[in-house]
């Protein structure tokens, strides 16, 4: 069976690897960012900034989860955390009496508002400064057709 094994190339090896310490690195440090100037974990703000891209600032439970891609006990036992904080609620669907929403909060749109600029300022100082256009441009066409074939295994 090992004979049928595909081992990474150098190459390959390298851009896995690397882009694997990339993200870990990026979100350790990020995450440090947002607890020292915010008190906001980096989970909270993940929330947060989906809930607020919303128009209403509210979204189903489920399509929650799958934006972030927690499973549905981390999530909600996350946004009861959150909601304990006052940064989320969660109010009743009367169309589906088994669903829910969470709905951001006044305090949680306060609290992201606020930290979105020293988290924003973290994340051009540790990544977007240090790269020329045509390399955001590269990233962003690479992490496209990756997503796009995750969301294709995930149909199929």
């Amino acid at each position: 069976m090992a004979d049928d094994v595909r081992w990474l190339t150098d190459r390959e090896q390298r851009a896995w690897r690397g882009l694997q310490e990339l993200q870990m690195r990026l979100d350790r440090q990020l995450a440090r960012q947002l607890a020292t100037d915010s008190g906001l974990s980096y989970p909270d703000y993940a929330v947060l900034v989906a809930l607020t891209d919303q128009p209403d600032g509210r979204m189903r439970l489920f399509e929650l989860g799958e934006i972030l891609g927690w499973e549905k006990s981390r999530l909600s036992h996350h946004v009861a955390r959150m909601a304990g904080r006052d940064l989320v609620a969660k109010e009743h669907c009367d169309s589906d009496q088994r669903g829910a929403f969470v709905v951001v909060t006044k305090h949680g749109r306060r609290e992201i508002e606020a930290a979105a600029p020293g988290h924003l300022a973290e994340v051009r100082r540790l990544f977007v400064d240090h790269l020329s256009p045509a390399q955001l441009d590269s990233i962003a066409e690479i992490a496209e057709i990756v997503l796009a074939r995750l969301d294709d295994d995930t149909v199929a």
